[in-house]
């Protein structure tokens, strides 16, 4: 940044000091202190962040410079050196919410220094022009003190705006939307305005009002009377008959035993998912197991199993165990007399040379043996 840039820069920095110093402390450009930074840090932040926004009868925080007439273009370029630019927005503001913020928000933003007022109607003229509202003056205008976008409340402002009120608060544009606002007689309130040059348009926020919130409120007046009545209001206080309160209070138990069924349902739902998933993981377990006995079995008792082999080892032992050892092959044999006879041959001893192979052979040779016994007999 070169000098003749960096004293541009200054030289816009003074004169918006200047320009707070005559909003705010109530000083002719004449009594511009030598040291404004210190001045400024002296007499504090700028009081609408800090504190609730001043009423305008409360206060004469009013800019003594040479108020001329400016044109939306020239504020639109940059401020004038010695003051902000008074930008006035009005309304009723009755049960206030993010839309009426946003377009006091977009009143406030127009010009690169602005300094905000708005006006807000009373309740006669509220009640004679528009219909009953749900808060009152008082409440209005305090709601509007406290959004941090409002620098001055206007008390008790007029329906239709006079010169006469545009001259005394120095008002250099009026913000509203564009929609026109067909009232009092006139199909459209802002018209001089606009006529003027002094009116600048902001748009709405679609979705939210004040008659969107009643609506909603007289829809569902029996859930909030009932609401109400839960929290601690009588039916006098909440302008409800007889009947309708006992209607009220019985449907609260209802929707309270509801709550309660609906809450075991929960539980119990809670339970059964728990309990099927323990179930889950114990038939996984016992499915596991039971793969484990099978094999474990069929390793023992299967074909070819350990227990048939040492089944077969004791059946092989056993039977060598009961057959006869048997007789040497080259026994010497006596000389046979001529005179004897040769000694009968018996066919059902066994033979010594050939054991039973297995049980079943040795048991048909000893049945075997028995039958021949019965033949000789």
């Amino acid at each position: 940044m070169n000098e003749k840039e960096k004293g541009k820069v200054e030289e816009t920095v003074k004169s918006r000091l200047m320009a707070v110093h005559c909003v705010l402390y109530e000083a002719p450009l004449s009594e511009w202190p030598k040291n404004p930074e210190s001045f400024l840090s002296s007499k504090g932040a700028r009081k609408t962040l800090t504190a609730p926004a001043p009423f305008a009868d409360e206060t004469s925080c009013q800019c003594q410079a040479p108020h001329e007439k400016l044109t939306i273009a020239q504020a639109r370029l940059g401020t004038p050196v010695d003051r902000p630019v008074r930008v006035y927005a009005d309304g009723i503001f009755d049960l206030f919410h993010s839309g009426h913020a946003r377009a006091l928000m977009q009143a406030k933003t127009l010009f690169p220094n602005s300094y905000l007022l708005v006006g807000v109607c009373s309740d006669d003229l509220t009640h004679k022009f528009k219909g009953f509202t749900v808060m009152n003056e008082a409440e209005r205008y305090e709601a509007l003190r406290h959004c941090r976008y409002v620098d001055e409340v206007i008390r008790d402002a007029p329906w239709t705006l006079t010169p006469e009120f545009l001259e005394k608060h120095k008002i250099d544009f009026v913000a509203h939307d564009d929609i026109p606002y067909s009232s009092a007689g006139s199909d459209d309130v802002y018209k001089h305005i606009k006529e003027a040059g002094m009116f600048v348009p902001t748009q709405r926020t679609e979705g939210i009002s004040t008659s969107d919130i009643i609506t909603r409120i007289v829809r569902d007046y029996d859930v909030y009377a009932r609401r109400n009545l839960q929290r601690g209001y009588t039916a006098k206080e909440l302008n409800v008959s007889f009947i309708n309160e006992k209607k009220y209070r019985f449907q609260n138990q209802v929707d309270k035993m509801k709550e309660k069924v609906k809450n075991v349902e929960e539980r119990s739902k809670e339970f059964v998912n728990r309990v099927e998933e323990k179930s889950h993981d114990l038939i996984q377990k016992w499915e596991e197991k039971s793969r484990e006995f099978i094999g474990n079995f069929l390793e023992l008792f299967g074909p070819d199993g350990a227990w048939k082999q040492m089944f077969q080892e004791r059946s092989s032992r056993m039977l060598q165990a009961l057959s006869p050892k048997q007789s040497p092959v080259s026994s010497p044999t006596r000389s046979r007399s001529p005179s004897r006879s040769p000694s009968p041959t018996f066919s059902w001893l066994p033979n010594k040379t050939s054991p039973p192979s297995s049980p079943k052979a040795a048991s048909a040779s000893i049945s075997s043996m028995s039958e021949g016994d019965e033949d000789e007999k």
